[in-house]
């Protein structure tokens, strides 16, 4: 073991930190770039590229959740993690090269038309990012002790993320999304490689499972069964529902005419998480029931987030068509480079001093209260690119808190021996709701006149997400 490793210096937290800003910064890129080429390169509709983003969240629920249960129980290349870092991030890099050659790729198939290559290309990049994310962010957890430290690990991890998110979202701005692409494919490469090198991982991890979880979890074969999986996520079943129904529902070629089922599937939702966040649990951290609470607060997050991510364009388009296809491109990266460099700063010089002060969970609900206004500020008055930016960093409060916080909170709700495991069924909070996003949101913005709902369904989803935070018990 390295001695900056012993001492947890600086330097081994920047380092342990790089796994996940490679994964960051390819997350960064398909932000930034993705949607632009689909919309303008290869003029696909608001339909299919919410289709094309779908790719995403399945690779997520594949992905985090089955690599999470291997990785906490594997051992070989003389890691638990370190194996799933670098294929992951050797795939990523790989696939980020094939986005701006998808017309190159059909044509070498034989198919025609984008859309099949762009959902293959956009699902092999996710599957990637997730393979490394879940190991990346568990790994933290690992080699650190829990509380201020790990607390530390994970802001430094966002930091860190978030500088170079800055990074990919200025080259996006100053140069183009295709220079950031190709160099972006190197740094994604390099970052998931080195710090394997130097990190070493416990051959053994701490086994602390709460009293709560055996519980619930004993008469069902283990946490890992799918029983039991199922019971920990039961706040998200509206949402698996839902996105069960629209993907048979897309893939049939049906165009409903009504919303009868999100809506259903919303007041499921709404009442699991009521559920949820009621459920009694202890001042410390007590399994299941805590651990629902996080992802229902967690889940209408994500539903703001990537409404605005994926459909930001689309907004654009409407409202400033005097902009060509290069300068909307520039208005996107540097909307996104304000969200991050706001995102990138907070974690470590702001944030963590903040929750030592007052707690995470009271620190993560302001930063939702702060996010919610800047959503409603972007609904009312967003009308030209200065004021998209100036919200934008208001909006960088909530998503400094969003990457960073939840991850320590969540560590120290489950077992130590199946961060694996957890971190994946958290990861659920995020890609559910996302895919909702792609399959019923995307429906929804595209029978909509007025673009500016966009906005609207994302300031109403952090006020949710902010309420329910509210009802989380901060450990002790």
């Amino acid at each position: 073991m390295h001695t900056f490793q012993k001492n947890r210096s600086n330097s081994f937290f920047a380092l342990l930190s790089l796994p996940s800003t490679a994964m960051g910064f390819a997350l960064s890129i398909q932000i930034s770039a993705l949607s632009w080429i689909l919309t303008t390169q290869y003029k696909l509709d608001i339909h299919d590229v919410g289709l094309v983003w779908a790719a995403g969240p399945l690779a997520g629920i594949l992905g985090q959740v089955i690599i999470g249960i291997i990785s906490d129980k594997v051992w070989f290349w003389n890691g638990r993690r370190r194996p799933f870092i670098l294929i992951g991030g050797v795939l990523a890099a790989l696939s980020l090269l094939a986005l701006p050659n998808l017309h190159v790729i059909s044509a070498s198939l034989g198919v025609d038309g984008i859309l099949g290559v762009a959902i293959a290309v956009a699902l092999t990049l996710d599957l990637s990012i997730n393979v490394s994310f879940n190991p990346t962010r568990s790994l933290i957890a690992d080699v650190t002790d829990p509380g201020d430290e790990r607390t530390k690990g994970y802001t430094w991890m966002q930091s860190i993320s978030g500088t170079f998110g800055v990074l990919a979202y200025a080259i996006g701005a100053v140069f183009d999304n295709y220079i950031l692409i190709y160099g972006g494919a190197v740094i994604v490469l390099l970052f998931s490689v080195v710090p394997t090198l130097f990190i070493t991982e416990p051959r053994e991890i701490r086994n602390e499972p709460s009293a709560d979880s055996e519980r619930e979890t004993g008469a069902r074969g283990g946490e890992d069964s799918p029983i039991s999986m199922l019971v920990a996520i039961r706040p998200l079943w509206g949402f698996l529902a839902y996105d069960i129904y629209a993907m048979g529902r897309r893939l049939a070629g049906v165009e409903p005419a009504d919303y009868y089922a999100e809506i259903a599937c919303g007041v499921i939702t709404v009442i699991l998480v009521i559920q949820a966040i009621l459920e009694k649990s202890g001042r410390k951290a007590d399994g299941l029931a805590a651990f629902r609470k996080v992802i229902a607060a967690h889940s209408f997050s994500w539903i703001g987030i990537q409404t605005t991510f994926v459909f930001l364009f689309a907004f654009l388009q409407q409202s400033m068509p005097q902009l060509s296809d290069i300068e909307m491109g520039r208005v996107g990266s540097m909307s996104f480079l304000v969200l991050n460099a706001v995102g990138a700063l907070l974690p470590a010089l702001v944030l963590m001093p903040m929750a030592k002060r007052i707690g995470r969970i009271k620190t993560h609900v302001v930063c939702m209260a702060f996010m919610t206004a800047g959503y409603v500020g972007l609904y009312l008055t967003a009308s030209s690119p200065l004021q998209i930016y100036m919200l934008m960093a208001v909006l960088g409060i909530g998503w400094a808190a969003i990457v960073s916080l939840p991850f320590a909170i969540v560590s120290q709700k489950v077992s130590e021996a199946r961060m694996g495991l957890y971190m994946g069924l958290f990861n659920l909070s995020v890609v559910l709701p996302q895919l909702v996003v792609s399959l019923g949101v995307a429906l929804m913005i595209s029978r909509a006149p007025d673009k500016s709902i966009i906005f609207a369904i994302s300031a109403a989803s952090l006020a949710l997400s902010t309420l329910a935070w509210s009802f989380v018990r901060e450990d002790n």
